[in-house]
Order: C-alpha cells, then sequence, then structure tokens
C-alpha cells in the first residue's frame, strides 16, 4: 500500500501565501481563491535572482582575457575562473536542493543572495589569480543553494495552470537566454568599465532582490527534526565534482589521460554507491521515486543534451567573432542579441501558450530540431562569414528552438512533487543544466582542437601561408564541433520525444496527478 499526497500544483497545506487551491476527492484542482495580489512581483525577484545565477557563468567569458593580463593568469591556469564556477556549482546542487526543503525556501533564497553578492564583491576585488578562483568557487556555493531555491519558490507560488504556463515561460526565458545576456553585459562592463565590474555587477542586482524576497516572498518553515543525508551529500556532490572535474581536464589533458580517467571511474563509482545508499537512508539526499518518474527523467536527459549543444555554442562562437572577424566585446555580445530575443519569444510567445493545449513533447521535439538546425546553418562558416546573412540565421533558429524546449522542460520536470520535495526536483533539473554546461565545453572544445590541429598539419605545404592555413584550421575545428552539437541535440529531441509522455494539462497533466509515496 502506499499513500498518495497532492502535487505542488493542488495542495493548500503550504502556509506561505494566500493563493490556496482545493482538492476533490479525485484529486484534481479548482481555481485558486484569493490569490495573492503580489505573486507577479515576487516572480520578479525570483527572476532576477536566477537571472544572475545563469549569466553569471558566461558573463567573465568576455572579460577572461582582461583578467588574464591583469592578474598574470597562465593559459593553463586561466580555465580555472570558469571551472572553479561549474564545479561548485554543479556539484553541490542536490545539497543545497535538499536543504531548501528543509531549512526553508525563503531562508535559502536570502542565505544564496547574501553569500552570492560577498562572493562576487571578494572576486571583484582579487589581487591575484588565486583569490579569484576561490571567489568564483564561492559563487558557485551559493549559486547551489540559490537556483533550487528559486525555482522551488515559484513550483509553489504558481499553482493556477493558466498563471503557471505564464510564470514557467519567463522563467524559461531567463535560463534559456541568460548565457547570451551574459555576453552582451561582460562586453559592455569590460569595454567601457574594468573587467572587475563583471563581478561587482552582481551586487547591487543580490541587494535588490534581498529587499523584494522580504518584502514579497512568503513560505513556510522549514521540516521541525529533519536532517541531512550526510553520506548521501557526500556520496553524491563528490561523484559530480569529480566528473565534472574529469571533462574539465580532458581539455588540456586528453581523454586517455590517467588523470583523466580515474576521476571519471571515481566519479561514476561514487555515484552508484550513492544510488544504493538512497535506497537504504531514512531521509535520503534524492528520493528516488523523484528520477524514476519517466517524464521527469527524459526532462532531466533533454536538459542535460540541450545543454551540451548550447553551452559549446557560446564558446566557440564568442573566440570566432572577436579572433577570426576581429570584433569588440562589445560587438560580441550585441551579436547575441538575436539568439536571446529568439529564446525569449518562443518562451514566453509560443512555449507558454501552447503548453495548455499540447502535450510537452510537442514542443521539445520541434524545439530542438529547429535548435539542430540552426547549428547546421553555422557549420557553413568560414574565415570571412558575413554575420547577417550567414550567422544571425542560425542564431535565430537555435534560439526560437530553446525557447521551445526549455519552458515546458522546467514546467514539466517540476510538476506534481510533493512540497517537501520540490527544492531537491528543481535542483536535479538545474544540476542536468550546469552539468551539461560542463561537459558540453569540454567535449566539444577537445573535438574542435583536435580537428584544427589535423587540419593544418594536413594543409600546411608553404610557410608563407601560415597564418591563413592556421586561421581556417581553427574554423573548420569550431565548425566539425558544431556538427557535433547538432547531432547531440537531434539525440535530445529524439530522448524527449520517446520518454516524455505527459499530456497537456487540460487533458489530466502530470501537474495535477498526486505523486505517490512509500510508506515510512
Amino acid at each position: 500500500m502506499t499513500r498518495h499526497k497532492a502535487s505542488a500544483d493542488a495542495i493548500p497545506t503550504d502556509s506561505w501565501s494566500s493563493d490556496r487551491v482545493s482538492v476533490t476527492r479525485t484529486g484534481e484542482a479548482t481555481p485558486p481563491v484569493d490569490a495573492d495580489p503580489r505573486r507577479w512581483w515576487g516572480l520578479v525577484v525570483i527572476a532576477l535572482a536566477q537571472l544572475m545565477v545563469v549569466l553569471d557563468a558566461t558573463i567573465v567569458n568576455i572579460a577572461l582575457p582582461s583578467a588574464q593580463r591583469d592578474l598574470g593568469m597562465s593559459d593553463g591556469n586561466r580555465q580555472w575562473v570558469i571551472t572553479a564556477y561549474t564545479l561548485a556549482f554543479g556539484g553541490l546542487l542536490l545539497l543545497g536542493g535538499r536543504i531548501a526543503d528543509l531549512v526553508g525556501r525563503k531562508r535559502t533564497f536570502v542565505f544564496g543572495l547574501i553569500g552570492f553578492a560577498a562572493a562576487s564583491a571578494l572576486g571583484g576585488a582579487a589581487t591575484g589569480s588565486g583569490m579569484l578562483f576561490g571567489a568564483r568557487a564561492l559563487q558557485g556555493v551559493f549559486a547551489a543553494v540559490l537556483a533550487p531555491s528559486a525555482l522551488s519558490l515559484l513550483t509553489t507560488t504558481f499553482t493556477d495552470p493558466k498563471e503557471r504556463g505564464k510564470a514557467f515561460g519567463i522563467y524559461g526565458a531567463l535560463a534559456g537566454s541568460g548565457s547570451a545576456i551574459g555576453f552582451i553585459v561582460g562586453g559592455l562592463l569590460t569595454e567601457y568599465l574594468d573587467w572587475r565590474w563583471c563581478l561587482y555587477v552582481n551586487v547591487p542586482i543580490a541587494i535588490i532582490a534581498v529587499f523584494g524576497a522580504f518584502a514579497l516572498l512568503h513560505d513556510r518553515p522549514g521540516r521541525k527534526g529533519a536532517r541531512l543525508d550526510v553520506p548521501g551529500a557526500v556520496l553524491g556532490c563528490g561523484g559530480l565534482v569529480a566528473i565534472v572535474y574529469g571533462f574539465s581536464e580532458a581539455e588540456p589533458r586528453g581523454w586517455t589521460d590517467p588523470l583523466v580517467l580515474a576521476l571519471f571511474a571515481v566519479g561514476v563509482a561514487l555515484l552508484v554507491v550513492f544510488v544504493w545508499w538512497q535506497n537504504r537512508a531514512p531521509m535520503p539526499l534524492l528520493p528516488l521515486h523523484i528520477v524514476k518518474d519517466r517524464n521527469r527523467a527524459g526532462c532531466f536527459l533533454t536538459m542535460m543534451l540541450a545543454v551540451i549543444g548550447m553551452f559549446g555554442l557560446f564558446l566557440f562562437l564568442t573566440y570566432y567573432l572577436q579572433v577570426v572577424l576581429g570584433y569588440s566585446p562589445v560587438k560580441t555580445g550585441l551579436a547575441y542579441l538575436p539568439l536571446t530575443a529568439a529564446i525569449i519569444t518562443g518562451s514566453t510567445q509560443i512555449s507558454a501558450r501552447l503548453l495548455q493545449h499540447v502535450a510537452p513533447r510537442m514542443l521539445m521535439v520541434p524545439g530542438m530540431v529547429l535548435a539542430s538546425g540552426g547549428m547546421m546553418i553555422l557549420t557553413r562558416m568560414t574565415t570571412h562569414s558575413s554575420y547577417a546573412t550567414e550567422i544571425m540565421p542560425g542564431l535565430i533558429l537555435m534560439g526560437l528552438g530553446m525557447g521551445l524546449t526549455f519552458m515546458p522542460v522546467f514546467a514539466t520536470a517540476t510538476a506534481g512533487v510533493a512540497p517537501h520535495d520540490s527544492g531537491v526536483t528543481s535542483a536535479t533539473v538545474n544540476t542536468s543544466q550546469q552539468v551539461g554546461g560542463s561537459i558540453g565545453t569540454a567535449l566539444l572544445n577537445t573535438i574542435a582542437t583536435t580537428s584544427s590541429t589535423a587540419y593544418i598539419a594536413a594543409h600546411l605545404h608553404n610557410p608563407a601561408q601560415k597564418a591563413l592555413i592556421v586561421k581556417e584550421g581553427v574554423v573548420h575545428g569550431y565548425t566539425v564541433a558544431i556538427w557535433w552539437a547538432a547531432g547531440i541535440m537531434l539525440l535530445a529531441g529524439l530522448v524527449a520525444g520517446l520518454m516524455v509522455t505527459a499530456k497537456a494539462p487540460k487533458h489530466g497533466a502530470a501537474a495535477e496527478t498526486p505523486v505517490p509515496e512509500p510508506v515510512a
């Protein structure tokens, strides 16, 4: 026998808001009564915090050359400005999600904002590379607390299906476009102020979000007497950190390096033991019924595969625009504007409007096909491509595809989850996104570098043409890697089509289905 609890979309037990929903005996939700009129302002606060976390993964990319010169970083060490953040973020997200469930979402949200602001100020004031690396790692730690708190607050604040679609449309647009916005902001700050402002800018944003959270967000207190699953935290976080670290080291060392292979082996072993322990832990870090659900598993995998391709493109296109075409930091950042606009349009104007009427996979699959098509257009770029006719069309198609995909992924993955599991479910979505970004950067960059080296070796016959051949070789490596990214996005579409079987909310979506829990 199992007992059923209504989903986060249909339970009136939380005392965080007056936005109540009644539940019939059949488990169907009725419209909310006395909805909190400030909930949309609360969404602004949540979205602001999420945007800060997402764009911070890319905002320093354009500033990295300036920071490297200023702090005397070597070419081998400069990657840690990015990797220190992604390692801490991706490795600790599950723990951050469970803390949100146990302590309270609003508390962890505010704590994450304050810590993120402090770490950003420390990084902006860095006097050496080690100080900057440490500050970026601290940012990742607090982001791991902040991101799942933000998504779980969104999940429990918007319970009406129509409002939920709009709210997740905005959230999905930010999640998909935040990285591109980071390039634009990073370019402007680097060129007109200083690279340090790419970190300082988080401080005023966080302060505004903290005041907004106290004024607008409501949450029930954490579960009394609950304890963290410490062994699960060590095993799960350790496994993720080892795997992400392995992918980051594969770029400079190579895939067959003993350290890289050892990191992968240790990471897989720790995750296997983690799964074994979660079946036996009295209060598991990640209740396995969350990932055993077919729709959620499909959403997690779709998200990870989609982000692998997207982050790889960001890396190549940034260097292509600045190094090959000679764009300034600001011009490079603005070049991503059509991508950002397309993601927002696809998420808020298409997905958010259609999700109430069609099954989620009817948006995800075409979205991934569109994004893959945009990638294929970008494989045609050369050393003298025109941005308007050869680059921008690919970015627009890719942006529309990502917008179509991200919104239903977030909405479907977090639908039908018991309130006390909403934080860890949100963390799992974010983990798949962050780990996918780390894998994509390392995997596709290794493919690009290998292809470039082979091309240059095969075509460099006349030393007088070395500069031209090297540039052509670099672009050739980028296009080969982008072909791989296009294939990975098609694979994401296949996964979504086969695994995500949830119906539209009007026809009994998962958002209105109670989640069974094992009897304690």
